[in-house]
């Protein structure tokens, strides 16, 4: 039998409603909550990156993690918004007088995440819903058709040889290897009747057959197909972009040899948006020498504008690197096949030993051209709200075109958070249970330890509200359109961006006039 943890952990008196606290129950720390007069208790750290949920934000039966934007339900402990996998632990809690009790198996305290789904074997003759990709979307879809009781076949084919991964610490954690950021370990895939297929690369689509080709020459054939084959970088047009040491950031084995490559040498950073930025303050103080190049005039400018990218900029020059704005790239140039030279527009002549690419992605969906599909000049994946595509087929993530409720039209967002809800909605729909994407667009970026947190999408703005200071790094900006706030991005100020993705879900985002009178994001939950 079971054994049961009992401790009593507070008084009503001293809990007003729409109040969380961490208390301690058998030496755990679990999380408390009380909202419309009830009392739950769930585990205390989110299941992606072990945030302390204390420190989030409280919305309407879940609770919204202050890091990364993950939701969890306050009752149940299932993950309702993503990144993460995994829900949280659910503890009993009583009211005996004035007492609140917690009870729980004491097993339970072990970990604040509830792991895993209920093993079982496929039965034979049942449906076969094939994934493509094994990035966020594509592991997410695989098990939440698993949690969701489907019983049949789930193919899970990537054309990568490693195991689904982290793909986000990569380019803020280059030297990371395959194995220590799995997402999950191997023989999860095989308890969970997941059919997973490394080293698959898809290279046709047969619509009227329901059929799909690989590079090996294998055909799959499915009942349900999702599409989840994200991007690949994006190739540079210019002479010389072929020549050895000119690399690009995608896989793990690409960090490691850029790490390798970098070390002790003069590098060349082509692109100066989310991966070449978080790559170029991975290697400041590795590298001999930095020097990041762009055509535009400064770094996120296009996302976050003109006063966070220059805030941006000046963080790594403190560093030591140096940057070429406003000019773009004429030639690379080499010696015996290997890059030596940069040529800018300008130009300019920059020498390096090593030149790092992160010039933005292509979708890979290169293999659907003739498929019949409907795709945008890009090639993204047209899809409706509950990401169909066609008949009994999906896309999701990066290769999505979709429509997003926030901005009132189709979009592609290719953040890692998206993909996950994207995989998680994808599956629902494919077991017929109708379900719209609904979720509000998190990303967020580390250099030297600080992070940019974003939620919303605002491609065009009329103004950026600011409430603190860009130049003292720590502030929530507010990016508004016609006075409606289409998006937030903060430094140092958490929970501000959690608390303005929970209001945007909820529809209560104040409007930009509003904010100048009071941009206490707490005040509108």
């Amino acid at each position: 039998m079971a054994e049961e943890v009992i401790a009593v952990v507070a008084k009503t008196g001293d809990f007003k409603d729409n109040e969380m606290r961490e208390v301690e129950v058998g030496g755990t720390k679990v999380l408390l909550i009380k909202q419309r007069g009830e009392f739950s208790a769930i585990g205390s750290k989110c299941t992606h990156y072990a945030a302390p949920l204390v420190k989030g934000c409280l919305g309407l039966g879940r609770v919204r993690c202050p890091w990364h934007g993950a939701c969890f339900n306050i009752k149940t402990g299932d993950i309702e918004d993503f990144p993460g996998l995994d829900g949280l632990q659910t503890y009993k809690v009583v009211v005996q007088g004035e007492d609140v009790v917690v009870k729980a198996d004491k097993k339970s305290l072990e970990s604040h995440k509830r792991v895993g789904i209920c093993p079982f074997a496929p039965k034979d003759g049942e449906k076969t819903f094939l994934i493509i990709g094994g990035g966020p979307a594509g592991l997410e879809c695989a098990e939440t058709l698993r949690r969701e009781g489907f019983k049949g076949n789930v193919i899970l084919a990537s054309r990568e040889n490693v195991l689904p991964y982290d793909r986000p610490k990569l380019s803020k954690a280059m030297s990371v290897t395959a194995e220590s950021i799995a997402l999950r370990p191997k023989e999860f895939y095989s308890t969970n009747g997941i059919d997973l297929r490394l080293g698959k690369e898809a290279t046709k689509l047969n619509l009227a057959e329901k059929k799909v080709t690989f590079a090996d020459g294998e055909s799959l054939s499915y009942d349900s197909l999702l599409l989840a084959t994200g991007s690949k970088p994006f190739a540079l047009p210019v002479p010389g972009f072929e020549l050895q040491n000119v690399l690009v950031l995608r896989e793990p084995c690409q960090a490691n040899e850029i790490v390798k490559e970098a070390t002790g040498k003069r590098v060349i950073v082509i692109g100066t948006s989310f991966i070449g930025m978080e790559a170029t303050a991975f290697l400041a103080g590795k590298a001999a020498k930095i020097v990041c190049v762009d055509m535009i005039s400064a770094p996120f400018v296009r996302v976050l504008g003109e006063k966070i990218g220059a805030m941006v900029q000046k963080m790594l020059e403190e560093k030591g690197v140096e940057f070429r704005l406003g000019s773009g790239v004429k030639e690379l140039k080499g010696t015996d096949g290997k890059f030596s030279s940069l040529v800018l527009s300008s130009g300019e002549v920059l020498e390096g030993d090593l030149c790092v690419a992160g010039v933005g992605v292509v979708p890979a969906t290169a293999f659907l051209k003739d498929s019949g599909l409907s795709m945008t000049k890009m090639g993204h994946i047209v899809v409706d709200k509950h990401l169909k595509a066609a008949a009994d087929v999906y896309a999701a993530g990066d290769v999505a075109q979709f429509p997003l409720p926030l901005i009132g039209h189709d979009t592609n967002i290719g953040h890692w958070q998206v993909a996950h809800k994207h995989g998680n909605v994808a599956a629902l729909n494919m077991l017929g249970k109708e379900t719209s994407f609904d979720s509000i667009p998190f990303f967020w970026t580390v250099l030297f330890n600080k992070s940019l947190r974003y939620c919303g999408h605002a491609l065009k703005w009329d103004e950026i509200i600011y409430n603190g200071s860009v130049d003292e790094r720590k502030f929530v900006a507010f990016y508004v359109k016609d006075d409606k706030v289409l998006a937030v991005c903060s430094l140092d100020s958490d929970p501000a961006v959690s608390q303005a993705a929970e209001l945007m879900y909820q529809n209560k985002m104040p409007s930009g006039s509003l904010l100048k009178k009071n941009s206490a994001l707490s005040s509108y939950l």
